[in-house]
């Protein structure tokens, strides 16, 4: 299967935000409402201005059938090094289970020994034990523990 990478355009916003709530936890938090919520549109615009931050697509045959963010992060830690945070990663419900998901592993690692990083991090949800195992598979570790506090936005 040829999959193509490049960088996402706002024209992919809609089919990225439906992929982001194809999933029990998506469906929670995502709004797939069209036309999309305002916040999608900043967000996307935060993120092609900032040099940090890659949103890319996955496309075979030209239709985008995966998708996830690499922000690459200076740290003084680990004697000053670069490191690459994974997020946002989706694939399309018909292209689960193909391979898919390595191949675009295999990318984002590309992309950050390209840009110097000594750490490929990434978080997931507990809820997703396949997700879990399928990160272990490809080498990484479970080494932290993680927490986040969510705050409420200003009214």
């Amino acid at each position: 299967m040829a999959v193509h990478f490049r960088p996402a355009t706002q024209d992919d916003l809609e089919t990225l935000v439906l992929m982001l709530q194809d999933d029990a936890l998506g469906s929670q938090r995502e709004d797939g409402t069209l036309p999309l919520n305002a916040n999608y549109l900043q967000a996307f615009d935060a993120i092609q201005a900032d040099p940090n931050n890659q949103l890319m697509v996955a496309e075979i045959q030209d239709r985008v059938v995966g998708m996830l963010q690499l922000t690459f992060i200076p740290y003084l830690t680990h004697i000053g090094s670069w490191r690459c945070l994974i997020e946002g990663v989706r694939i399309h419900t018909d292209y689960r289970g193909q391979g898919l998901g390595e191949q675009m592993f295999q990318y984002a690692i590309g992309q950050a020994q390209e840009k110097g990083c000594q750490l490929v991090q990434l978080t997931s949800d507990k809820q997703r034990p396949d997700a879990l195992r399928f990160y272990e598979k490809l080498g990484f570790v479970a080494t932290h523990e993680g927490f986040k506090l969510r705050l409420l936005s200003p009214a």
